[in-house]
């Protein structure tokens, strides 16, 4: 089956929903993936469906309009501060056809994360989607060990492993240990690439606004993503200098023909 990719919302951050998916349709993403549970960020729309029918409405009728599909919504993060009832903008991201949630852990109290984690799952099941869990390096899950304990933990179908690239190189996991894992712990795939001798006194800047196209940096993303199952790949990208000399349709477009040939056989 071929690849199908998604365009992730932090690959153009800060544009209007309607906005992004017709960038993605233009470009030629399957999907999009759009942030429907706002993180409180003054440089980003604060989409919230569950409080604007008008805005819910509009989307799906953009969805339709363009012929795309939305694949997931974001972004569930844990800590103690925080909701762990997500109901209501489930229900609203699955009627516009969104299966997958993206989710993250930010306390260090993995017992509470995985209390979190179970009721969470229940909620997503209600509506038949699945939450994806990845362990970025600026969070409180950094490693695949402690991602797999955490899922093991929780013991929900409908949980699986979010496998983000850069973060996948940052905490050098190999194609070798990949092979070994079940595959059916991983659902979606981020793709990017991490830019050669990253300053790592500004790894959250990196992550934010500098990563690299794929193939142009320094993970082993071919042979990574080869010992991944072919679950659809999410191109979270965000590169403000890279937007600054394309533009946001140009860089769109520039990530998803980088992506795609890291799927042509040499």
């Amino acid at each position: 089956m071929a690849v199908q990719f998604s365009l992730a919302y932090l690959t153009i951050p800060g544009i209007e929903p309607i906005e992004q998916i017709k960038v993605a349709k233009k470009a030629g993403y399957d999907f999009v993936s759009l942030r429907t549970i706002p993180m409180g960020l003054s440089s980003e729309p604060q989409v919230c469906l569950e409080k604007d029918a008008v805005l819910h409405k509009a989307i799906q009728q953009a969805l339709k309009e363009y012929e795309i599909s939305l694949l997931d919504i974001e972004l569930v993060r844990i800590r103690e501060d925080l909701p762990t009832d997500y109901r209501c903008a489930f229900e609203k991201g699955a009627e516009l056809g969104a299966t997958q949630i993206l989710s993250s852990v930010w306390t260090n109290d993995y017992s509470y994360a995985i209390d979190s984690y179970g009721k969470i799952c229940e909620q997503a099941a209600q509506y038949g989607m699945t939450v994806n869990l990845e362990f970025p390096i600026v969070s409180c899950l950094t490693t695949l060990q402690d991602t797999i304990m955490i899922q093991d933990k929780v013991n929900a179908s409908n949980l699986k492993i979010l496998m983000d690239m850069i973060y996948v190189h940052w905490a050098g996991v190999t194609p070798e240990e990949i092979k070994k894992i079940d595959p059916n712990r991983f659902g979606l795939i981020h793709l990017c690439d991490c830019p050669k001798n990253p300053d790592k006194t500004q790894i959250v800047e990196v992550v934010r606004e500098g990563r690299a196209y794929c193939g142009e940096g320094e993970a082993n993303l071919k042979e990574l993503l080869k010992a991944l199952p072919n679950n659809p790949c999410s191109i979270e990208l965000p590169n403000t200098k890279r937007i600054l000399e394309l533009g946001v349709q140009g860089h769109a477009n520039r990530c998803l023909q980088t992506a795609k040939a890291l799927f042509v056989d040499e």
